[in-house]
C-alpha cells in the first residue's frame, strides 16, 4: 500500500510538471484578444456630454468617434467619421463630409444632424455640461448656453445634407481640429436613443445602460456590472471594423493602487492606470520592460475655495503656495520624474511658457500670513484638504498638511471621497481646498487657461474675474501668435496673483503596460486609440 501510495505521488508530480505553469487571465485575455485595461474609479457615467474624468473618457473613446480622430503616434488630426473636410479662406467655416459608410451601432447611418442635435443638447443649460464652454468657438454657442438665446436653430452648426456639416466660428480657431479630434464634447450621440430612454436635456438619462447604448465607435457596451467591470466587445458595424484587432476590452475599476498593482502582478492586468509611488523604484530596478513613465500635458494642483471666509485674503492663499517645497514633492513622494510647478501651464506648450512664476519662500510666507492676520498659524482655521480616495493623493496630502505645520503654524486636517462624491463636492465648492488635475485637451495654452473662465463648468473655485475673461476670449481669437501668446501671458499672470489655485506638479504618466500590449505609443495627452491596439503573446 505504501508502495502504491508512493507511485501515486510520483505520477501525480509528473502530470503537473508536464502541464506547465498555470494560465493567468492575462494569457487567456491576449489568446481571445480582450485587453484588461484598469480604470481607476467607478465611471460618473457613459454620456460625453455630461461627464468630465479622464476614466470615463477611456471608455466613451472606445464606443464613439468625432468627425475628426487622432493619428495613434502623433495625436495630430486624422479622418474619422468623417472622411474628408474643407476651412474658408478666413478661417471661420469647416465643412465635413461624413463617410457613406459611417454607421451606428444600429445600423442607422451617421448623419450630420446626429451632430447638429448634439451640439444643441450639450449647450442647453438644462443639461447642465461641464464641458459646454469646448464648442463656444461655434457662432452663437456661448449665448445660447448662457440662456441669452433661446433658439438653438441660430448654433452655427448646419446640415447641409445628410451627410455634410457645415461649422461656422465667432472667429479663426488655430486648435480647432485637435479640440475636435481628441474630445468626447464633440462627439455625437444618437438621439432617438436619448429621447427614448429619457429627457434628454437633463442629466440622468438611462440611455447608456448596456441594454439601451447605441454608438458609432469601434466597440460596443455589452455588460456594466458597477465597481466591477465594463465590457465592450467589438461593433461590427464600425465603418473600419474590419482593422479593429482587438474583439474587446474589460475596463477593471480598481480604486486602490496598490490593489491595482498586485492585480497586475497576479497576471489580472494589461496595464494599470497608476503605480504606488513607492514602488516605482523598485520597478525601475527589477522590472523596467514593466514601467511606463512618460511626458504628459498635465498639472497636478489643488483647487482653493475663494468664497471660503479662511481664504478670501489672498495673502493667505500665496502664504500657503510659498510655503510648499515642490521639489521635495517630486523627490521624495511621487518620484516619477514629475517637475514642481510654479505656473498653470506647463512649460514650452507648443512655444508657450509662463512669465509669471510662483516660489518656495518659507519667510515670506510667514509674513504674508501675518500681514492676513494669523501671525504663525494662530486665528487661522485647520485647512481641510480634499481629495479622491487615492493612496498616491493621500501621501501628497500628508506631505502638504507637514510642510504648512512645519513652516507656517498651520494646521491642516484630510478628507478623502469616492470618486463619485468628490465630483459632487467640487461642483458644489463644498470644501476649502480640494485636488484636482488638468490635462490638456489639446496642444494649446488656452485648454489650460479656459479652465479657469467665469463660466467654465472645470473651474469650481469661485474665482470669476471679468479681465481675466477678458484676455482670454481675446487671445481665442487673436490672428496674430505673438500677440496671442502675450494675452495669454497677461491672463496667467493675473491668475498666479489672485491664486484660486495652487500648482503643485507638472505630471508625468506613471503606469504598468503588459509587454504582449502593441501598437502602443507615448504621448503628451496619454490617448491610445483602441482601433489600433491589439495583443501578441511573449516570451516567458
Amino acid at each position: 500500500m505504501k508502495l502504491l501510495n508512493v507511485l501515486l505521488v510520483l505520477v501525480a508530480l509528473a502530470v503537473f510538471s508536464g502541464c506547465g505553469k498555470r494560465e493567468t487571465r492575462v494569457d487567456v485575455a491576449i489568446r481571445e484578444q480582450i485587453l484588461l485595461y484598469g480604470n481607476k474609479s467607478e465611471p460618473q457615467d457613459l454620456d460625453p456630454h455630461v461627464v468630465q474624468g479622464t476614466g470615463e473618457h477611456q471608455i466613451i473613446s472606445a464606443l464613439l468617434e468625432g468627425l475628426v480622430a487622432e493619428d495613434p503616434k502623433t495625436l495630430d488630426p486624422v479622418p474619422g467619421l468623417a472622411e474628408r473636410w474643407e476651412i474658408s479662406p478666413d478661417g471661420k467655416v469647416y465643412t465635413f463630409h461624413i463617410r457613406a459608410t459611417a454607421k451606428w451601432s444600429n445600423g442607422d447611418a451617421v448623419t450630420a444632424d446626429d451632430f447638429v442635435k448634439s451640439y444643441r443638447r450639450i449647450l442647453t443649460p438644462s443639461l447642465g455640461s461641464l464641458y459646454s464652454y469646448m464648442l463656444h468657438p461655434l457662432k452663437n454657442a456661448k449665448a445660447i448656453s448662457e440662456g441669452k438665446i433661446t433658439d438653438s436653430t441660430q448654433l452655427g452648426a448646419r446640415a447641409v445634407d445628410a451627410r455634410t456639416l457645415e461649422l461656422t466660428l465667432e472667429c479663426p480657431t488655430s486648435y480647432l481640429l485637435n479640440s475636435m479630434a481628441s474630445h468626447y464634447t464633440w462627439w455625437a450621440v444618437h438621439m432617438p436613443t436619448v429621447e427614448k430612454h429619457g429627457d434628454p436635456y437633463k442629466p440622468g438619462n438611462k440611455w447608456t445602460r448596456p441594454e439601451n447604448y447605441v454608438g458609432n465607435g469601434p466597440f460596443i457596451l455589452t455588460e456594466w456590472v458597477p465597481n466591477s467591470v465594463i465590457r465592450v466587445r467589438k461593433n461590427t458595424n464600425y465603418w473600419d471594423a474590419a482593422n479593429v484587432r482587438l474583439n474587446g476590452i474589460d475596463f477593471l475599476p480598481i480604486e486602490s493602487v496598490d490593489s491595482e498593482e498586485r492585480s497586475f502582478r497576479a497576471g489580472q492586468l494589461h496595464r494599470t492606470e497608476e503605480l504606488p509611488n513607492g514602488k516605482i523604484d523598485a520597478y525601475r530596478k527589477d522590472n523596467p520592460k514593466l514601467l511606463r513613465i512618460d511626458d504628459f500635458l498635465g498639472n497636478y494642483y489643488y483647487r482653493v475655495n475663494v468664497g471660503h471666509a479662511a481664504l478670501k485674503d489672498k495673502r493667505v492663499r500665496h502664504a500657503l503656495s510659498q510655503a510648499l517645497d515642490r521639489q521635495a514633492i517630486v523627490d521624495t513622494v511621487t518620484r516619477g520624474g514629475q517637475r514642481p510647478a510654479f505656473a498653470f501651464t506647463p512649460p514650452n506648450t507648443v512655444g508657450y511658457t509662463s512669465r509669471a512664476q510662483l516660489k518656495f519662500d518659507v519667510e515670506g510666507a510667514k509674513k504674508l500670513l501675518a500681514d492676513a492676520g494669523y501671525p504663525g498659524g494662530k486665528g487661522l482655521p485647520p485647512v481641510e484638504i480634499h481629495y479622491n480616495t487615492s493612496e498616491n493623493h493621500r501621501a501628497i496630502a500628508e506631505a502638504i498638511q507637514q510642510m504648512w505645520k512645519k513652516n507656517l503654524g498651520v494646521d491642516a486636517t484630510l478628507r478623502n471621497e469616492e470618486w463619485k462624491v468628490y465630483l459632487d463636492t467640487q461642483t458644489a465648492t463644498n470644501y476649502m481646498v480640494s485636488r484636482a488635475g488638468w490635462i490638456g485637451d489639446y496642444p494649446d495654452p488656452n485648454t489650460f487657461l479656459e479652465t479657469f473662465l467665469s463660466y467654465s463648468g472645470n473651474n469650481r473655485t469661485g474665482f470669476a474675474n471679468p479681465e481675466y475673461d477678458r484676455l482670454v476670449n481675446a487671445a481665442a481669437c487673436a490672428n496674430d501668435p505673438k500677440a496671442r501668446y502675450e494675452l495669454f501671458q497677461q491672463a496667467e499672470a493675473l491668475l498666479l496673483d489672485e491664486l484660486p489655485l495652487l500648482p503643485i506638479y507638472f505630471y508625468t504618466r506613471v503606469y504598468l503596460l503588459h509587454p504582449s500590449v502593441q501598437n502602443w505609443f507615448a504621448n503628451y495627452q496619454d490617448h491610445h486609440p483602441f482601433k489600433y491596439v491589439y495583443l501578441e503573446a511573449t516570451a516567458k
